[in-house]
C-alpha cells in the first residue's frame, strides 16, 4: 500500500471507530443516571453519612453526565474499536498471522476491562481513603468535577496500561522490538511505568504508586512472554518452509 493508501485506510478505521463509539453511546446516555450511581460508589462510601458530591457551575451536571456517557461508551465499544485496529495493521501481516485477530479481540477487550476493573474496585478507593484521611481534620466538600476528574482518568489509564501485553505482542508481530530487546531494556521500561505511574496516580504516597505500577510491571514481562512464544512459533513455522523447500532456516528471530 502506498503512503495515500495508508492514510486512507487510517481515515476509514477513524470513522469506523467513531460510528462504533457513537452506536454505544447512545445506550450509555439513556442509563448514564445508573452509570454515575455505580461510579459514585466509591467515594460514598466513604463520606459521612447525608454528604453529597457538590457541583460550583450550572453547566457541570450536563458535562459530567456526558464525560461519564463518554467513557462508558468507550468500554463498551472496545471490542469494536480493537478491531478497527487491527484491521488496519492486518495489512502489514502474513496471511496466518491474521488468524491471531479472535484472541486479540478477546484478550485485548478483556485486559481493558481489568484494567478498569482493578482501578475501580482497588486503585481508586485506595488512593480515595487516603486522600480523605490526609484531610480528617476539615470539612469535605467534593466536587462532581474535581472527582469525576480523577476517577475517570484512573480507570481510563489503568485500562490503556493494561493493554500493554497486546501492545507488545503486536510489535514483536510487526517486527518492531523482540523478547530479547524487551528484557535487555527491562530497566528502562520501569522507570517510564512508574513515570506513566505517577501521571495517573492521584496521591503521592509509594503505596499507592506501587498499587498502579507494579501490575503494569507484570503486564510488561507478561507481554514479553507472549511475543517470545509468538515468535518461537514464527521461528518453527519459518524452520519447517526451509526445509520443505531445501533451504537453510532463517535464525534471526531473537
Amino acid at each position: 500500500m502506498s503512503l495515500f493508501q495508508h492514510l486512507d485506510e487510517l481515515r476509514s478505521r477513524i470513522f469506523q471507530a467513531l460510528l462504533g463509539f457513537l452506536v454505544a453511546f447512545v445506550p450509555c446516555w439513556i442509563y448514564v443516571n445508573e452509570i454515575f450511581d455505580f461510579l459514585e460508589q466509591p467515594i460514598v462510601r466513604l463520606l459521612p453519612a447525608g454528604k453529597k458530591l457538590a457541583y460550583t457551575g450550572i453547566t457541570d451536571p450536563f458535562i459530567l453526565y456526558f464525560k461519564v456517557a463518554s467513557i462508558a461508551a468507550i468500554f463498551l465499544a472496545a471490542p469494536f474499536l480493537l478491531f478497527q485496529i487491527w484491521r488496519f495493521i492486518s495489512p502489514g501481516l502474513y496471511k496466518h498471522e491474521r488468524l491471531y485477530v479472535i484472541p486479540f479481540l478477546f484478550f485485548g477487550s478483556f485486559f481493558f476491562l481489568s484494567g478498569g476493573a482493578f482501578a475501580y474496585y482497588i486503585a481508586f478507593p485506595y488512593a480515595a481513603s487516603f486522600l480523605l484521611q490526609m484531610g480528617s481534620h476539615f470539612e469535605p466538600v467534593i466536587t462532581i468535577e474535581r472527582y469525576f476528574g480523577f476517577l475517570l482518568t484512573v480507570i481510563l489509564g489503568l485500562g490503556l496500561m493494561f493493554e500493554m501485553p497486546i501492545l507488545i505482542f503486536l510489535l514483536s508481530m510487526l517486527g518492531v522490538v523482540t523478547p530479547r530487546f524487551l528484557l535487555k531494556n527491562f530497566r528502562y521500561a520501569v522507570v517510564i511505568i512508574f513515570i506513566v505511574a505517577a501521571i495517573i496516580t492521584p496521591t503521592p504516597d509509594v503505596i499507592n504508586l506501587c498499587i498502579f505500577a507494579v501490575p503494569s510491571l507484570f503486564l510488561y514481562l507478561l507481554g514479553v512472554g507472549t511475543a517470545a512464544v509468538a515468535l518461537r512459533r514464527k521461528k518453527n513455522r519459518a524452520a519447517l518452509a526451509a526445509a520443505a523447500n531445501g533451504d537453510a532456516p532463517d535464525s534471526d528471530f531473537e
